[in-house]
Protein backbone atom coordinates (compact mmCIF):
# COMPACT_ATOMS: atom_id res chain seq x y z
CA UNK A 1 0.00 0.00 0.00
CA UNK A 2 1.36 3.27 -0.78
CA UNK A 3 0.96 6.06 1.52
CA UNK A 4 0.37 9.70 -0.59
CA UNK A 5 1.95 11.69 2.08
CA UNK A 6 0.96 15.01 1.69
CA UNK A 7 3.18 16.50 4.30
CA UNK A 8 6.73 15.14 2.41
CA UNK A 9 5.14 16.01 -1.28
CA UNK A 10 4.47 19.33 -0.17
CA UNK A 11 7.28 20.62 1.66
CA UNK A 12 9.44 19.15 -1.84
CA UNK A 13 6.79 21.22 -3.35
CA UNK A 14 7.17 24.82 -0.70
CA UNK A 15 11.18 24.21 -1.60
CA UNK A 16 10.48 24.61 -5.52
CA UNK A 17 8.09 27.86 -4.72
CA UNK A 18 10.95 28.92 -2.79
CA UNK A 19 13.96 28.78 -5.26
CA UNK A 20 11.49 30.56 -7.83
CA UNK A 21 11.18 33.42 -5.39
CA UNK A 22 14.68 33.89 -4.45
CA UNK A 23 15.02 33.69 -8.31
CA UNK A 24 12.73 36.66 -9.11
CA UNK A 25 13.87 38.50 -5.95
CA UNK A 26 17.32 38.05 -7.38
CA UNK A 27 16.13 40.06 -10.56
CA UNK A 28 15.11 43.09 -8.62
CA UNK A 29 11.67 41.60 -8.30
CA UNK A 30 9.57 42.18 -4.79
CA UNK A 31 8.59 38.87 -3.67
CA UNK A 32 4.87 37.50 -4.10
CA UNK A 33 2.16 38.90 -1.57
CA UNK A 34 -0.76 36.64 -0.49
CA UNK A 35 -3.43 38.37 2.18
CA UNK A 36 -5.93 36.37 3.67
CA UNK A 37 -9.27 37.97 5.28
CA UNK A 38 -10.34 36.30 8.43
CA UNK A 39 -13.67 37.17 9.76
CA UNK A 40 -14.63 36.07 13.53
CA UNK A 41 -12.96 33.22 15.36
CA UNK A 42 -13.78 29.77 13.53
CA UNK A 43 -11.56 27.96 15.11
CA UNK A 44 -10.85 25.58 11.98
CA UNK A 45 -10.71 28.66 10.04
CA UNK A 46 -8.03 30.43 12.79
CA UNK A 47 -5.97 26.76 12.71
CA UNK A 48 -5.78 26.81 8.52
CA UNK A 49 -5.09 30.86 8.05
CA UNK A 50 -2.59 30.36 10.60
CA UNK A 51 -0.74 27.35 8.60
CA UNK A 52 -1.37 29.69 5.47
CA UNK A 53 0.56 32.48 6.87
CA UNK A 54 3.23 30.29 7.86
CA UNK A 55 3.84 28.75 4.74
CA UNK A 56 3.88 32.29 3.01
CA UNK A 57 6.75 32.70 5.15
CA UNK A 58 8.66 29.45 4.71
CA UNK A 59 7.79 30.08 0.62
CA UNK A 60 9.63 33.61 0.78
CA UNK A 61 6.65 35.22 0.31
CA UNK A 62 5.57 38.53 1.32
CA UNK A 63 1.67 37.72 4.22
CA UNK A 64 -1.06 40.18 5.19
CA UNK A 65 -3.72 39.01 7.68
CA UNK A 66 -6.77 40.79 7.72
CA UNK A 67 -8.82 40.36 10.84
CA UNK A 68 -12.28 41.44 11.10
CA UNK A 69 -14.97 40.62 14.01
CA UNK A 70 -18.05 38.51 13.11
CA UNK A 71 -20.67 41.71 13.91
CA UNK A 72 -19.08 43.43 10.82
CA UNK A 73 -21.34 44.37 7.99
CA UNK A 74 -21.59 42.98 4.29
CA UNK A 75 -20.94 46.24 3.37
CA UNK A 76 -17.27 46.59 5.17
CA UNK A 77 -16.41 43.17 4.09
CA UNK A 78 -16.77 44.39 0.24
CA UNK A 79 -14.75 47.50 0.89
CA UNK A 80 -11.90 45.55 2.20
CA UNK A 81 -12.23 43.13 -0.67
CA UNK A 82 -12.83 46.35 -3.05
CA UNK A 83 -8.73 47.76 -1.63
CA UNK A 84 -7.31 44.33 -1.87
CA UNK A 85 -8.49 44.65 -5.59
CA UNK A 86 -7.08 48.17 -6.31
CA UNK A 87 -3.96 47.24 -3.84
CA UNK A 88 -0.72 46.66 -6.91
CA UNK A 89 1.32 45.27 -4.04
CA UNK A 90 -1.20 42.17 -3.23
CA UNK A 91 -0.85 39.50 -5.94
CA UNK A 92 -3.46 37.35 -4.86
CA UNK A 93 -5.81 37.16 -1.46
CA UNK A 94 -8.47 35.18 0.22
CA UNK A 95 -11.80 35.23 1.90
CA UNK A 96 -11.87 32.55 4.22
CA UNK A 97 -14.97 30.95 4.40
CA UNK A 98 -17.48 30.02 6.07
CA UNK A 99 -18.48 33.94 6.75
CA UNK A 100 -21.24 34.56 9.35
CA UNK A 101 -24.70 33.81 8.62
CA UNK A 102 -25.66 37.79 7.60
CA UNK A 103 -22.88 38.13 5.33
CA UNK A 104 -23.53 36.58 1.17
CA UNK A 105 -20.43 34.48 0.50
CA UNK A 106 -21.41 34.03 -3.33
CA UNK A 107 -21.48 38.53 -2.93
CA UNK A 108 -17.94 38.46 -1.59
CA UNK A 109 -16.71 35.74 -3.86
CA UNK A 110 -18.07 37.54 -7.17
CA UNK A 111 -16.37 40.66 -5.42
CA UNK A 112 -13.34 39.81 -5.92
CA UNK A 113 -11.34 40.52 -8.76
CA UNK A 114 -10.45 37.46 -10.67
CA UNK A 115 -7.31 37.81 -11.57
CA UNK A 116 -6.64 37.97 -7.54
CA UNK A 117 -8.54 35.04 -6.91
CA UNK A 118 -6.15 32.34 -5.71
CA UNK A 119 -8.90 29.91 -4.40
CA UNK A 120 -10.33 29.76 -7.76
CA UNK A 121 -13.90 30.31 -6.53
CA UNK A 122 -14.58 32.89 -8.54
CA UNK A 123 -17.19 32.61 -11.28
CA UNK A 124 -14.89 33.51 -14.21
CA UNK A 125 -12.33 31.33 -13.20
CA UNK A 126 -14.94 28.43 -12.85
CA UNK A 127 -15.72 29.17 -15.88
CA UNK A 128 -12.55 28.95 -17.92
CA UNK A 129 -11.78 25.58 -15.84
CA UNK A 130 -14.60 23.98 -18.01
CA UNK A 131 -13.48 25.40 -20.69
CA UNK A 132 -10.03 23.75 -19.88
CA UNK A 133 -8.24 27.47 -20.38
CA UNK A 134 -5.68 29.21 -18.56
CA UNK A 135 -7.44 30.35 -14.76
CA UNK A 136 -6.75 29.44 -11.08
CA UNK A 137 -7.85 26.25 -10.65
CA UNK A 138 -9.80 25.82 -7.18
CA UNK A 139 -7.00 25.37 -4.30
CA UNK A 140 -7.72 21.63 -2.93
CA UNK A 141 -8.48 20.13 -6.84
CA UNK A 142 -5.63 21.46 -7.78
CA UNK A 143 -3.70 19.94 -4.94
CA UNK A 144 -5.12 16.57 -5.33
CA UNK A 145 -4.28 16.76 -9.05
CA UNK A 146 -0.58 17.51 -8.20
CA UNK A 147 -1.08 14.38 -5.35
CA UNK A 148 -1.88 12.31 -8.37
CA UNK A 149 1.00 13.48 -10.46
CA UNK A 150 3.66 13.51 -8.39
CA UNK A 151 3.03 9.95 -7.19
CA UNK A 152 2.77 8.74 -10.49
CA UNK A 153 -0.84 7.36 -10.39
CA UNK A 154 -2.63 6.63 -13.80
CA UNK A 155 -6.02 7.71 -14.03
CA UNK A 156 -6.25 7.85 -18.35
CA UNK A 157 -9.27 5.45 -18.90
CA UNK A 158 -10.25 4.65 -15.20
CA UNK A 159 -12.95 5.16 -13.21
CA UNK A 160 -13.13 7.74 -10.88
CA UNK A 161 -15.93 8.21 -8.31
CA UNK A 162 -16.10 11.38 -6.46
CA UNK A 163 -18.22 11.91 -3.41
CA UNK A 164 -19.53 15.39 -2.71
CA UNK A 165 -20.83 18.16 -5.03
CA UNK A 166 -19.68 21.07 -3.28
CA UNK A 167 -17.96 24.09 -5.79
CA UNK A 168 -14.97 24.11 -3.37
CA UNK A 169 -14.36 20.39 -3.77
CA UNK A 170 -16.82 17.57 -5.65
CA UNK A 171 -18.33 19.28 -8.72
CA UNK A 172 -14.35 20.95 -9.71
CA UNK A 173 -12.44 17.87 -8.79
CA UNK A 174 -15.23 15.83 -11.38
CA UNK A 175 -14.80 18.53 -14.00
CA UNK A 176 -11.06 17.93 -14.00
CA UNK A 177 -10.73 13.87 -13.68
CA UNK A 178 -12.76 14.22 -16.81
CA UNK A 179 -10.17 16.51 -18.67
CA UNK A 180 -8.57 15.76 -21.59
CA UNK A 181 -4.89 15.95 -19.52
CA UNK A 182 -2.61 14.35 -17.14
CA UNK A 183 -4.60 13.99 -14.60
CA UNK A 184 -7.16 13.51 -16.23
CA UNK A 185 -9.01 11.25 -19.10
CA UNK A 186 -10.80 9.30 -16.71
CA UNK A 187 -14.75 8.34 -17.03
CA UNK A 188 -16.10 9.88 -13.58
CA UNK A 189 -19.43 9.40 -11.34
CA UNK A 190 -20.42 12.49 -8.97
CA UNK A 191 -21.94 11.24 -6.13
CA UNK A 192 -23.93 12.65 -3.47
CA UNK A 193 -26.50 12.88 -0.82
CA UNK A 194 -29.21 11.78 -3.48
CA UNK A 195 -27.46 9.31 -5.04
CA UNK A 196 -28.80 5.63 -4.55
CA UNK A 197 -26.89 2.49 -4.12
CA UNK A 198 -23.50 4.31 -3.23
CA UNK A 199 -21.36 1.50 -2.19
CA UNK A 200 -22.54 -0.22 -5.43
CA UNK A 201 -21.10 2.79 -7.27
CA UNK A 202 -17.85 3.25 -4.87
CA UNK A 203 -16.84 -0.28 -5.33
CA UNK A 204 -16.53 0.27 -8.68
CA UNK A 205 -13.85 3.05 -8.52
CA UNK A 206 -10.06 2.69 -9.50
CA UNK A 207 -9.83 6.15 -7.69
CA UNK A 208 -12.26 7.17 -5.06
CA UNK A 209 -11.87 10.89 -4.17
CA UNK A 210 -14.16 11.72 -1.02
CA UNK A 211 -14.96 15.23 -0.37
CA UNK A 212 -18.07 15.10 1.90
CA UNK A 213 -17.23 16.44 5.83
CA UNK A 214 -18.35 12.95 7.45
CA UNK A 215 -15.95 11.07 9.23
CA UNK A 216 -14.89 7.82 8.55
CA UNK A 217 -18.10 7.51 6.35
CA UNK A 218 -16.09 5.37 3.59
CA UNK A 219 -15.28 1.80 4.84
CA UNK A 220 -13.68 -1.14 3.36
CA UNK A 221 -16.88 -2.78 1.85
CA UNK A 222 -17.25 -0.11 0.06
CA UNK A 223 -13.80 -0.06 -1.13
CA UNK A 224 -12.84 -2.14 -4.94
CA UNK A 225 -9.63 -3.93 -3.74
CA UNK A 226 -6.73 -2.10 -4.99
CA UNK A 227 -8.62 0.93 -5.42
CA UNK A 228 -6.70 4.38 -5.19
CA UNK A 229 -8.47 6.35 -2.11
CA UNK A 230 -8.26 10.21 -2.02
CA UNK A 231 -9.53 11.31 0.92
CA UNK A 232 -10.30 15.63 1.31
CA UNK A 233 -12.32 15.19 4.34
CA UNK A 234 -11.78 17.24 7.29
CA UNK A 235 -13.19 17.71 10.77
CA UNK A 236 -12.78 17.79 14.45
CA UNK A 237 -13.96 15.65 16.14
CA UNK A 238 -14.20 15.32 20.34
CA UNK A 239 -11.82 13.46 21.67
CA UNK A 240 -11.02 13.83 25.41
CA UNK A 241 -7.31 12.26 25.42
CA UNK A 242 -5.90 15.10 23.27
CA UNK A 243 -4.94 18.03 24.71
CA UNK A 244 -6.58 20.19 22.26
CA UNK A 245 -10.07 18.18 23.33
CA UNK A 246 -10.24 17.21 19.54
CA UNK A 247 -8.96 15.22 16.68
CA UNK A 248 -8.87 15.75 13.10
CA UNK A 249 -10.48 13.20 11.18
CA UNK A 250 -10.99 12.39 7.52
CA UNK A 251 -14.22 11.10 5.48
CA UNK A 252 -12.00 7.23 4.99
CA UNK A 253 -12.46 4.65 7.85
CA UNK A 254 -8.02 4.65 7.20
CA UNK A 255 -7.07 1.63 9.22
CA UNK A 256 -9.93 -0.49 7.43
CA UNK A 257 -9.60 0.96 3.82
CA UNK A 258 -5.51 0.35 3.97
CA UNK A 259 -5.51 -2.65 4.45
CA UNK A 260 -8.07 -3.06 0.83
CA UNK A 261 -6.38 -0.14 -1.41
CA UNK A 262 -3.06 0.31 -3.23
CA UNK A 263 -2.85 3.89 -2.52
CA UNK A 264 -4.54 6.17 0.14
CA UNK A 265 -3.95 9.66 1.23
CA UNK A 266 -4.05 10.33 5.56
CA UNK A 267 -5.95 12.50 7.35
CA UNK A 268 -4.27 14.62 8.50
CA UNK A 269 -0.99 14.72 6.52
CA UNK A 270 -2.54 14.59 3.05
CA UNK A 271 -4.88 16.73 0.83
CA UNK A 272 -4.87 19.87 3.20
CA UNK A 273 -1.22 20.36 2.47
CA UNK A 274 -1.72 20.22 -0.24
CA UNK A 275 -4.29 22.89 -0.62
CA UNK A 276 -2.14 25.82 0.77
CA UNK A 277 0.64 24.26 -1.23
CA UNK A 278 -1.49 25.70 -4.37
CA UNK A 279 -2.75 28.50 -3.06
CA UNK A 280 1.10 29.22 -3.21
CA UNK A 281 1.32 28.51 -6.58
CA UNK A 282 -2.03 30.41 -7.65
CA UNK A 283 -0.12 33.12 -5.94
CA UNK A 284 3.01 32.80 -7.45
CA UNK A 285 1.16 32.47 -11.11
CA UNK A 286 -0.67 35.74 -9.60
CA UNK A 287 2.92 37.20 -9.30
CA UNK A 288 4.12 37.05 -12.61
CA UNK A 289 0.80 37.85 -14.28
CA UNK A 290 0.82 41.15 -12.27
CA UNK A 291 4.48 41.89 -12.84
CA UNK A 292 4.30 40.64 -16.61
CA UNK A 293 7.57 38.18 -16.01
Amino acid sequence: MLLLDGKSLSASLKEEIKATVEERVSQGFRPPHLAAVLIGNDGASETYVASKVRACEEAGFASTLIRREASISQEELLEIVHQLNKDPQIDGYIVQLPLPAHIHADTITEAILPQKDVDGFHPVNLGLMMQNKDCFLPATPKGVLTMLERYGIETSGKHTVVIGRSLIVGSPMSVLMARNTNPGNATVTLCHSKTQNLAEITRQADVLIVALGKPGFVTADMVKPGAVIIDVGITRVEDPTKKSGFRIAGDVDFESVKEVASAISPVPGGVGLMTIVSLLQNTLKAHANSLGI
